[in-house]
């Protein structure tokens, strides 16, 4: 049985997760967070740039609920995780990045995964939201799914070591 290739310099380290806000002026309920290493947090304008493109995606115009992730992965990497709950139990994903120089979000569509194979999903740093966000939604639908269960299920939020 070979084992997964898990790189020998490979030394995990934490970052933080922190709760921005809820993405305003939008038909679906999406919370924002941010995912970043000590030292190096995210640009203003990176996020301000990132909640622009959430509000003009698909998934914006939807009355989807659900969270966005924006995680800092080095220097000038940045990846958007929107998730939506569908289906009642569904998490939904759309993946977009920005590197370097781009000006706005691209959809994240590696070439090197072929059709019907494994692919990527989260990191261990993003799961530590989705966790979260897994047991909030698990919450909401075991209730009778009132406006007091939204009022509750929009004040759960994350913010902490992953």
């Amino acid at each position: 049985m070979s084992r997964p290739a898990i790189e020998s310099e490979y030394r995990h380290y934490p970052k933080r997760a922190s709760f921005v806000g809820m993405v305003a002026d939008i038909r679906a309920e999406l919370k924002f967070y941010h995912i970043e290493q000590s030292g190096a947090p995210i640009p203003t304008a990176i996020s301000s740039d990132a909640l622009a493109f959430v509000a003009e995606t698909a998934v914006a115009g939807s009355d989807d609920t659900g969270f966005v992730i924006l995680h800092r992965c080095g220097a000038d990497f940045y990846f958007l995780l929107v998730s939506a709950w569908r289906g009642s139990n569904e998490l939904w994903e759309a993946v977009h990045y920005r590197q370097g120089a781009m000006t706005t979000f691209a959809p994240f569509a590696p070439a090197y995964v072929e059709a019907g194979a494994p692919r990527p999903t989260f990191c261990l740093w993003e799961l530590g939201v989705v966790a979260h966000e897994a047991a909030a939604w698990a919450r909401l639908l075991a209730a009778p799914r009132g406006e007091d269960e939204r009022v509750r299920w929009r004040a759960t939020t994350f913010s902490g070591l992953v």
